[in-house]
């Protein structure tokens, strides 16, 4: 799979609430982000409501204290009715609402400016202005307040305190860096989770179109195994039949009968494959020792061929889809005798030696090379049987070959020419 480019990271931090509303805070919509506005907004009246009181504890009777007190209350209101506006009702993707942030800042400096003891009001603002802004226009912002909290504690009677002077920067410092890096941190967080989403939908993808290959890949095997085969013996069995119609007419009946059960088989398999896709020979509890006889008693009532059936050692229960897999190699190796290897007989030999089980269909054919045409003992060519180009079929071998893959088992082909052919199928049995 494809890694994530580097940039992904930032793409997905932009389709966050901090890309959208191109601020340092957290998305609007976050349940968290309510609860901090909700906090900060107490913490303003709350300094709000102190600073009030002393001025009027200091400056009741002074001509100024109506504007002071007006201020205050238009502040009170300004700045909890921001912060619900801009978290229940964000902006269009791509604008941004600063008024509100505006008009409490602007009230504040006007209050500030009228009555210094105001000053403490900065510190929840700073954060609002932190959260509701980009860093490029929260930074300077944040000094501005600042820097205007100092003034005000110099205008403050009783003289310069270097502590009042001091204290202001280091705090308003101290909150951004903290801020900026928790939002940062914040933002590398919700690329991450956006990354691993967006991982996932593509690996749940991938998944999907694996195993949909694999299953047509599997159909494909069955399909070859299974109603390939009986429809080239129907077709073999029906032109012997047309051959001999008039000169051997008993004859060709018997091969039209045996199509016709041959054909009825295939109709059973058929239906099988639409019910659970099971091998019918393996229904009903059936053993593979006692399909794989069933199957060479039936390959040489059909074909003519004689194919005879051994068991070599004690059998072991196999899982159903190591059966299976055998079972139809058998048929496939069968076939491929029957079609290409000009055999006389044939023999299917099913051991159990312990740590596998090994199928072995041997012939008497012509034979072939299989360097020549590319197996190489370990399967890995077109041919098989008896040595037909994989130009023409091609697919008998690589099926046995993906069906063992599955199982953990391997196919081995030996032949020479004029000597016959053994298709060797070997399961571990320890994959039960």
């Amino acid at each position: 799979m494809q890694q994530p480019r580097p940039t992904a990271g930032r793409r997905a931090a932009d389709r966050t609430g901090a890309g959208r509303r191109g601020a340092l805070g957290p998305d609007a919509g976050d349940p968290d982000a309510g609860r901090l506005a909700l906090l900060l907004d107490s913490a303003f009246l709350l300094l709000l409501a102190a600073s009030l009181n002393r001025y009027l504890s200091h400056h009741s009777g002074n001509a100024q204290a109506p504007w002071v007190i007006g201020l205050s209350a238009a502040l009170a209101v300004a700045q909890p009715a921001g912060s619900w506006l801009d978290h229940h009702r964000p902006p269009a993707p791509g604008r941004r609402r600063r008024w509100p942030l505006a008009l409490v800042v602007a009230l504040w400096v006007v209050l500030v400016l009228l009555a210094p003891s105001f000053a403490w009001c900065a510190v929840p603002l700073i954060y609002t202005a932190l959260r509701a802004l980009p860093a490029k226009a929260a930074i300077p912002l944040v000094g501005a307040l600042t820097l205007l909290v100092v003034i005000a504690e110099i205008r403050l009677p009783g003289g310069v305190d270097a502590t009042l002077v001091l204290l202001p920067p280091a705090v308003a410092a101290l909150a951004t860096g903290v801020f900026l890096f928790m939002a940062r941190q914040a933002a590398r967080q919700r690329a991450l989770i956006a990354d691993l989403v967006r991982t996932r939908r593509e690996l749940a993808a991938t998944e999907r179109r694996e195993g949909t290959l694999a299953e047509r890949a599997r159909l494909a095997m069955e399909i070859h195994d299974t109603l390939a085969q009986g429809l080239s013996s129907q077709q073999m069995l029906l032109q012997a039949a047309e051959r001999t119609w008039d000169t051997h007419p008993a004859t060709a009946h018997t091969h039209v009968r045996t199509a016709a059960e041959v054909a009825a088989r295939n109709l059973a398999e058929a239906r099988r494959f639409v019910h659970d896709l099971a091998p019918m020979e393996l229904s009903d509890g059936r053993t593979l020792d006692r399909a794989l006889r069933a199957l060479a008693e039936r390959e040489s009532a059909e074909s003519g061929l004689p194919v005879r059936f051994h068991l070599d050692g004690t059998p072991v229960p196999l899982p159903t889809a190591a059966q299976s897999a055998l079972l139809r190699i058998a048929q496939g190796a069968l076939a491929n005798v029957r079609e290409h290897a000009g055999a006389s007989a044939a023999a299917i030999t099913l051991s159990f030696l312990g740590d596998q089980a090994v199928l072995d269909v041997a012939d008497d054919g012509r034979g072939f090379d299989p360097d020549a045409v590319g197996t190489g003992g370990e399967a890995g060519g077109e041919t098989g049987g008896g040595g037909e180009s994989g130009s023409r079929r091609g697919y008998g071998l690589p099926a046995m070959r993906a069906r063992l893959r599955q199982l953990g088992g391997r196919l081995t082909v030996e032949s020479t020419p004029g000597e016959g052919t053994v298709v060797s199928a070997a399961v571990p049995l320890e994959q039960r």
